[in-house]
């Protein structure tokens, strides 16, 4: 297989496995949902200001990490206007509707042809805002387990896979696999070190390092991390405020379960591991950690689903909306376009 089919498979390999996991996720969901009970539930009973409330603090969530994003390109000499960072960002989620992933791969090369920056640097600091919200994943799903560990327990145990889970996390036959694997890769990546294709990649990776590397050593670290703080705080607060739209959210908000503070957490928490899962706007696997973690609160599969399929429409509506202004945007920049501005001439 030449370079050209290998390409084309790729291609269309990245396009089906979203859509795939996505009507699987989906299929698993409705088969075990009353889809008629969940239609009554969203015909009634649904207070539809607090949808529209989460959806406006969802717009500041994109705003914050544009301003987190010109921290770690400013240390890098790249200087872009606001306004385009924002629409990088809001044209990323809205891109990642359609072509999962794609997304970031747009906003990267929007920004770097902009300011005529090299790609592969602008990339590297897309790593670094990547990795920034994997340690916040991970800080909050440790925070989880130690305030809502009886519900995490009864997750794992209570469902298949989290039992599949457990059981192969605790085979001494998969961290053989773990160890060999990364033996043999290290071995080969040795053995392939002054190879062209090696000495590429390593000059490649040089300028995806430099891109994250930047974050410990830039200016203005406290403001990097208290807009991470302020990203994933509005992640969870238009979460939190969605279940004031629902009786039976609602009535979770109790002093026993801290105002609603720990359900919504551990439902927070699976639904941003969920999204690790390539499908369309984490339609699907979004849901069904959603409508897991009010399960164990018991809140019934109808609900969950009729909880998580509001919420996630309101985002994905907003997401739309704000995909169409970066297309405004983008389309009178290119009328009435200017040197663009570069470190140097700040």
């Amino acid at each position: 297989m030449d370079n050209r089919s290998s390409n084309t498979v790729a291609r269309v390999a990245g396009w089906l496995v979203p859509i795939v996991c996505t009507a699987l996720l989906l299929w698993y969901m409705f088969s075990k949902v009353d889809f008629a009970q969940m239609m009554h539930i969203l015909r009634g009973g649904v207070d539809y200001w607090w949808i529209l409330a989460a959806m406006g603090i969802s717009v500041f969530s994109h705003i914050f990490r544009a301003a987190r994003w010109r921290l770690q390109l400013r240390a890098l000499g790249i200087t872009a206007p606001f306004q385009a960072l924002c629409c990088s960002i809001f044209g990323c989620y809205a891109l990642n509707l359609v072509f999962p992933r794609l997304g970031e791969v747009w906003r990267c090369t929007y920004i770097s042809r902009r300011q005529k920056a090299p790609f592969s640097t602008v990339l590297g600091s897309l790593v670094a805002d990547r990795l920034s919200d994997t340690l916040t994943v991970l800080c909050l799903t440790l925070l989880t387990f130690i305030v809502a560990a009886p519900a995490l327990t009864a997750f794992l145990t209570k469902y298949p896979v989290g039992r599949d889970l457990l059981h192969t996390l605790s085979s001494a036959w998969t961290w053989a696999a773990i160890a060999g694997g990364t033996a043999a890769v290290a071995l080969i990546l040795y053995l392939m070190r002054r190879s062209a294709l090696m000495l590429k990649a390593r000059r490649m990776l040089g300028r995806l390092w430099e891109g994250f590397a930047v974050v410990a050593r830039m200016k203005g670290r406290g403001l990097f991390l208290l807009l991470t703080l302020c990203i994933w705080g509005c992640y969870y607060i238009q979460l939190y405020v969605a279940f004031y739209a629902f009786p039976f959210t609602r009535a979770l908000c109790t002093p026993e379960l801290a105002w609603g503070l720990v359900p919504c957490l551990v439902a927070f928490v699976l639904s941003s591991i969920g999204m690790a899962v390539p499908s369309n706007g984490g339609l699907g696997p979004w849901n069904v950690a959603v409508m897991f973690g009010l399960a164990l609160y018991g809140v019934t599969d109808a609900q969950g689903s009729a909880f998580s399929i509001l919420q996630w429409s309101g985002q994905t509506v907003m997401l739309v909306i704000l995909g169409l202004y970066t297309m405004g945007y983008i389309a009178l920049g290119r009328k009435t376009s200017k040197p663009c501005k570069t470190a140097t001439e700040s």
